[in-house]
């Protein structure tokens, strides 16, 4: 049963509100005055405390708040304030109070306080007890987390992150891959190499074989010089092949060539370089479902793909979100020079229920705004984005209970398939592992209902 302490100098007062706490499923235990108070807090464990505010004595009940909150700081103190006094309410909220209420108020309105103010220390605790990423987490703010999620990936990392082998990180956008890519390149024998990148898809098919190749004076018209490639230059060290699955289809056989031969040759040139760099290319691209579209040729996909480490949306980390959430948040304080320390209960709240399509740079890009726009110590509910404030989670199948708009059971398959395909941003591997199906059945079933190879539903 969930014990409560309530702390009254009324003793009518204490009975009659006692009695109604009772009936709600709590065991109360009931005193008179402050120094009672805090002996029972010293003797025994409570969900939570409600007292008066004025309780005569040494002890009233703000200095019962102070305690609690040094002695134990995820326990809710919820003051009364029979006066209906403006400086005791003032007080009360400096005092971190969970809550101050104003009697008379029927049993309903004290268990709805009750309920909410419980809810929200279990948040602060949660973010409290999320602060100390395991050891094996790598150095960056962004991949913090103790979800098995994330922590599937840190293990792989460490196995991984010495060997020589080409690694393929998917995910969506905002997962954090090139993150991910250098943690790989850091627990690499390559660690004191170069680290070199480059966007596959920010560029046309001529320019990005450049880039990658390099060129020699005249091999077209802007070649005023020879260019050293990416390969070349990130010799001993690492070259990321970010957003590999937009690479043009003209360009993939010379990729597979120099990754099979470990050679390039430059634009105009007669001669190959050797290069000794590790491979890691990245995407957010469902690359099987590329080669089985023939846009992305199956024999890369297995020279890029030896490894592959698969990135977890934010939405299935659980209470990562409020960890890195907090990181974020003492970050962008530091930088802004605020005195920010963390999230206020509803802050967390909303942060814990919104999905974050955009992962983690959503996130960061969230409470960089919530601490430059807090006026507070901590970020409020007030200072999240509209869209974090406001969202709401429908699962919601079929539209009524009239039979007129009751639906087939196939129409019902389909549109749980097509939801859960949207949910992982279009990625028909993590879809058919949702929906227990094969990959093959999983294609069937989208062409069926006229989704596109690679598109995500509207």
């Amino acid at each position: 049963m969930k014990r409560l302490l309530l702390v009254d100098s009324n003793a009518t007062q204490r009975e009659q509100l006692g009695t109604a706490l009772v009936r709600q499923g709590w065991h109360v235990v009931a005193v008179g005055d402050g120094n009672a108070a805090l002996q029972q807090l010293q003797q025994q464990a409570f969900e939570a405390v409600i007292s008066e505010i004025e309780l005569g004595g040494d002890v009233d009940g703000l200095a019962i708040c102070r305690r609690a909150e040094e002695t134990h700081p995820d326990l809710p103190v919820i003051l009364l304030n029979p006066s209906a006094n403006l400086m005791l309410a003032l007080a009360a909220l400096r005092a971190r109070a969970a809550d101050c209420l104003v009697p008379p108020f029927d049993a309903s309105a004290l268990q709805s306080a009750l309920t909410r103010v419980i809810a929200d220390a279990k948040l602060q605790a949660t973010v409290r007890k999320l602060r100390s990423p395991p050891a094996n987490a790598p150095q960056s703010t962004d991949l913090l987390g103790r979800s098995p999620a994330i922590t599937a990936v840190y293990d792989v990392l460490d196995r991984v992150g010495a060997t020589p082998s080409s690694v393929l990180l998917t995910g969506e956008s905002g997962t954090g891959k090139e993150v991910v890519a250098r943690a790989l390149a850091a627990r690499s024998a390559r660690k004191d190499g170069p680290f070199v990148a480059i966007n596959c898809a920010a560029m046309p098919a001529n320019l990005l074989e450049s880039e990658l190749f390099g060129h020699t004076k005249g091999a077209f018209t802007d070649a005023r010089t020879n260019k050293t490639g990416l390969f070349v230059r990130a010799n001993g060290g690492t070259l990321l092949l970010d957003e590999v699955g937009d690479m043009p289809i003209e360009i993939q056989p010379k990729l597979l060539r120099a990754l099979q031969d470990r050679r390039v040759r430059p634009v105009g040139g007669e001669t190959e370089i050797p290069f000794d760099a590790r491979i890691i290319a990245a995407t957010n691209r469902d690359l099987e479902a590329a080669v089985a579209a023939r846009t992305f040729r199956e024999d890369l996909y297995f020279r890029l793909a030896v490894i592959t480490i698969d990135l977890p949306p934010l939405r299935t980390r659980g209470d990562d979100v409020l960890l890195l959430a907090q990181h974020f948040v003492l970050q962008f304080a530091a930088q802004a020079q605020k005195a920010v320390k963390g999230l206020s209960p509803q802050a967390a709240q909303k942060l814990a229920s919104y999905t974050w399509p955009g992962n983690v740079r959503e996130l960061r890009n969230c409470i960089e705004r919530a601490v430059a726009l807090t006026r507070f110590d901590h970020v409020t509910a007030a200072d999240l984005p509209e869209r974090v404030r406001k969202h709401k989670t429908h699962y919601q199948l079929l539209p009524s209970e009239d039979p007129k708009d009751l639906v087939t059971m196939d129409e019902i398959e389909k549109r749980y398939i097509l939801r859960v395909l949207k949910a992982v941003g279009g990625s028909r591997t993590e879809a058919a592992r949702i929906l227990g199906l094969d990959r093959k059945t999983l294609y069937r079933k989208l062409e069926r209902y006229g989704v596109a190879s690679g598109a995500t539903p509207p």
